[in-house]
């Protein structure tokens, strides 16, 4: 039989079980998954439209007249130098220190700015950006490697790829594919491209969704900056990650399917491992799927300012790879574990009253 003919099989198995990756009732949740990052990014987005537009309605202060207002400055001083502010609002505080306070709000066109006053002094000032790219930007890259990578991915494709083989088996159905004039890896490559095909379009539009979000409610001319430099550059590296993730994940699940009656376990020690990866020694942590994966991705995540201080001392990551070692060692790594899968697929026997 010539490749010509084995990929055409491949094609073929691929093309029907893709359908079902994409259409059945089990794939509901892992679009769900995938979408769930966008509804935030987007409620985000919805948000900073309304406030802006709020702010705007009643009126937008130069932004050089909230920079110039100062410390412990008269109440009247800064009235009649700002002019009407956007809100006001005054409250008597009562207790050990009684003071008159008064609140004032003013919007330049991207920032807010509250000074609050105390018995006629400016006691507080606080400016803060209606919508700040940098700061959208690392709060994307925390979701994305804490949330999408870990956690969406992972189970997206345990969800796909565990149903390739061990979702037919609990169905009664394998055996019709078993008994098809193919190859059993032929059979396994077209299993695997179909999961792969599913997950990789699913997440990846997910991902660049989410992105695209992110950026909708930034300032326009931040955002044709932003294109210009670096914003396609960083939607093909988190589409890159997305997909390598799938590339690795799926193959774990896919020979986990095939090599154990309940994946369940595996799946969890996968997800401990990759959990606990940070704190292992550094040549233990290049034995994972996000070493690399993350190693994609333009902006790294920033630690979490609410982990125990005596816990940020553990983590030692390991130093990441370049980009080419790292789709390298992933498609190594997946090559390994798909040549286990095909060895497991060929002992391959079917008896449904213990499976």
């Amino acid at each position: 039989m010539t490749a010509a003919i084995r990929l055409r099989q491949v094609w073929s198995v691929a093309r029907l079980e893709a359908r079902r990756a994409f259409f059945s009732k089990r794939a509901l949740w892992v679009y769900l998954l995938a979408l769930f990052p966008t509804a935030l990014f987007f409620g985000h987005g919805v948000s900073v439209k309304i406030m802006r537009d709020r702010y705007t309605a009643r009126g937008i202060t130069p932004a050089a007249l909230l920079d110039s207002v100062q410390q412990e400055e008269a109440e009247q001083q800064v009235l009649a130098r700002l002019g009407k502010p956007n809100s006001d609002f005054a409250w008597e505080r009562r207790g050990r220190k009684p003071a008159v306070m008064r609140r004032l709000e003013y919007f330049d066109g991207t920032r807010a700015a509250t000074f609050v006053f105390r018995n006629g002094t400016l006691d507080a000032k606080r400016v803060r950006s209606i919508a700040n790219l940098e700061e959208d930007r690392l709060i994307f890259a925390t979701v994305f490697q804490q949330f999408y990578l870990r956690l969406a991915v992972f189970f997206g494709c345990l969800g796909i790829f565990l149903n390739l083989f061990r979702g037919k088996m609990m169905d009664k159905t394998l055996h019709f594919w078993l008994l098809a004039p193919v190859r059993r890896e032929v059979l396994l490559c077209g299993n695997y491209l179909a999961g792969l095909l599913a997950a990789s379009l699913i997440f990846t539009a997910g991902a660049m969704l989410s992105f695209f979000f992110m950026l909708w409610p930034q300032q326009p001319a931040e955002l044709q900056a932003f294109w210009q430099q670096q914003g396609m550059p960083h939607a093909l590296s988190y589409a890159a990650a997305t997909v390598l993730a799938c590339v690795g994940y799926g193959s774990v699940f896919l020979a986990a399917g095939l090599l154990v009656k309940n994946p369940i376990l595996p799946a969890t020690v996968l997800l401990t491992w990759e959990g606990i990866n940070p704190f292992l020694p550094s040549w233990l942590q290049k034995i994972s799927v996000l070493y690399y994966v993350q190693a994609m991705c333009p902006v790294p995540a920033p630690t979490d300012p609410g982990m125990p201080a005596l816990l940020r001392f553990f983590p030692s990551p390991a130093a990441p790879p370049s980009k080419a070692l790292a789709v390298g060692g992933l498609l190594l790594l997946t090559a390994v574990v798909l040549w286990v899968a095909s060895r497991a697929v060929q002992k391959l026997e079917i008896n449904y009253s213990t499976d």
